[in-house]
């Protein structure tokens, strides 16, 4: 398989941009993909048979099954650290290995309900909180270790909004491929 094949299958829909200047609009936009993400996922795979749930998106990437556990692992993550910035002045997150999760038994044998259901969960309590942040709210700051790396809440929606339909790509894209 050629590189730029490979990149098409790893960045379906490319990688995350911040907009120079985040609007109301780009954020109705992205907390509305955030609140339809667990359905719309959950529809999606529902179907799909434990042999297909085994199949990676792509060459040695991440099955469906450990595609779906590590959106629920990553949008939880995700909540936690919008908790952490509006309560604490620039807080310094902890980062998690989520290639290393994705080795887990869980994430590699657990039933994937587990994870649409808290998928569900996280992101019920998730959006409820976005629809509530006043603008001071949302260029409240968080620090990634790595680099330093300073973000806005206004910023991670879209990371995020960006992150759930990312994966949701690959699968959709794994499904039309394989003509399921």
């Amino acid at each position: 398989m050629d590189k730029d094949t490979l990149e098409q299958l790893r960045y379906p829909i490319g990688t995350y941009q911040i907009p120079a200047n985040i609007t109301q609009e780009h954020l109705d936009e992205w907390i509305a993909v955030l609140e339809n993400l667990p359905r719309r996922l959950e529809t999606m795979v529902i179907p799909l048979s434990d042999k297909q749930l085994e199949t990676p998106y792509r060459p040695e990437g991440w099955t469906v099954r450990q595609l779906i556990h590590h959106i629920s692992d990553s949008h939880h993550h995700s909540y936690i650290r919008f908790k952490w910035a509006l309560t604490e002045d620039n807080p310094v997150i902890k980062p998690y290995f989520e290639k290393e999760w994705s080795k887990l038994f869980d994430a590699q044998s657990a039933p994937i309900q587990m994870s649409l259901d808290h998928l569900k969960a996280v992101h019920a309590k998730l959006v409820y909180l976005l629809k509530g942040l006043s603008n001071e709210d949302l260029q409240r700051k968080f620090i990634h270790p790595e680099g330093n790396e300073e973000t806005t809440l206004a910023e991670n929606i879209g990371r995020y909004a960006w992150h759930g339909s990312h994966h949701f790509a690959h699968i959709e894209n794994l499904i039309k491929r394989e003509g399921w």
